[in-house]
Order: C-alpha cells, then sequence, then structure tokens
C-alpha cells in the first residue's frame, strides 16, 4: 500500500508482515532526507539500553539513546528542535533539524539550555540505495504517512508509536495494533 510518496520529514510505518527483522520490525521511521541518490531515516521506536552518558561520559544527564537503524551504528547521530543552539543544523521539515556542531551539545545539555524533550539520540541510522525503498514500497514493507508530530516527534513516547499508527490506519491494520510482536506466541 503506497499512501504517499517517500519525502523528508514523513514518516514510514513498517508493514505487520515484517516479522523477523530485528531493526525494521514494528518500526516508525522517521525519513531524514530523500533523493534520487537515496533515503536516509531514524527509527523512532527502538530505545537501546545506553544512555548519552555511557557513550559521552561527561554528560551526566539520562537521554536515552535510540537504535536508529542497521547503518553504522557505531556513529552518533542526533535530531532536534534548537537549531539556534546547534550551528550547521540540516532543517528535515517542520521545526526539526538533523545533526549540526556536536561540539557544543554536551555543554548546553550541561547547562540545562537543551532538554530530553529537544534532542533525540541514535546509534546507527537507516538507509537505503537509489530505488531500494522504492523497491520496498511496491513490496508493501512500508506505509507512508505525514509526520503529523511535526517537531514534537521528539518527545513522542515511543513503547505504543507503531500501534498507534496502526490504530489510525484503520481497517485490517487495527487487527494488528493487538497482535502479539511474535505471531508465534499467538
Amino acid at each position: 500500500m503506497i499512501s504517499l510518496q517517500p519525502s523528508k520529514g514523513h514518516l514510514l510505518i513498517a508493514e505487520p508482515s515484517i516479522i523477523g527483522d530485528m531493526s525494521f520490525n514494528r518500526s516508525v521511521v522517521l525519513l531524514a532526507d530523500h533523493t534520487e541518490q537515496g533515503s536516509i531515516g531514524f527509527i523512532m521506536n527502538k530505545p537501546l539500553e545506553y544512555l548519552l552518558s555511557d557513550l559521552v561520559p561527561e554528560i551526566e544527564k539520562e537521554f536515552t539513546i535510540y537504535n536508529g537503524g542497521p547503518v553504522e551504528q557505531d556513529n552518533l547521530y542526533f535530531i532536534h528542535k534548537v537549531p539556534e543552539l546547534i550551528p550547521n543544523s540540516v532543517e528535515i521539515s517542520n521545526g526539526i533539524y538533523w545533526g549540526g556542531d556536536f561540539s557544543s551539545v554536551p555543554e548546553l545539555i550541561l547547562q540545562q539550555k537543551i532538554t530530553p524533550s529537544e534532542i533525540r539520540f541514535f546509534l546507527g541510522y537507516s538507509g537505503w540505495d537509489s530505488q531500494q525503498l522504492d523497491e520496498e514500497l511496491k513490496a508493501n514493507s512500508w506505509v507512508i504517512v505525514k509526520n503529523t508530530y511535526e517537531k514534537n516527534i521528539i518527545s513522542k513516547a515511543y513503547d505504543t508509536f507503531w500501534k498507534e499508527k496502526m490504530i489510525e490506519l484503520g481497517g485490517d491494520y487495527m487487527l494488528w495494533s493487538n497482535a502479539p510482536e511474535n505471531p508465534a506466541y499467538n
């Protein structure tokens, strides 16, 4: 079901048929970029057991780290809504920004000028080569929806995110909203 065309700022909602894929099963991905060369996004609902302080010891605040996707999982990425504080940020859409000069981020966090509701950190990202995402859309792996949360997606609760999107899509998707993550448990 291709509902919209991929565009930066849109959400990719994993179809219930994606089973067994540890990265994308029940994922909600924010597309940070989409061009003819490929697409980049961040999984918004897969927290890891790490905190930012585990990776950047001088930051003693508890910021959850999310699994951004299976590409470059040894690199830290971030999205935020404070471009006036983080130089060189790139707007994704509607007040959501990607990256920027990380060197200023630890001090801004320590000074409490950036809070967890304004920034989200990821290990890795989700990436698709040219035409790869289009092929996955044709194979009904994803549904594309507008990001109605806009910049508030950063503070969106992760644990019910996919289920909420299934309910919003309605029809047969509503049945999947209550199905166990592993259908063998049914």
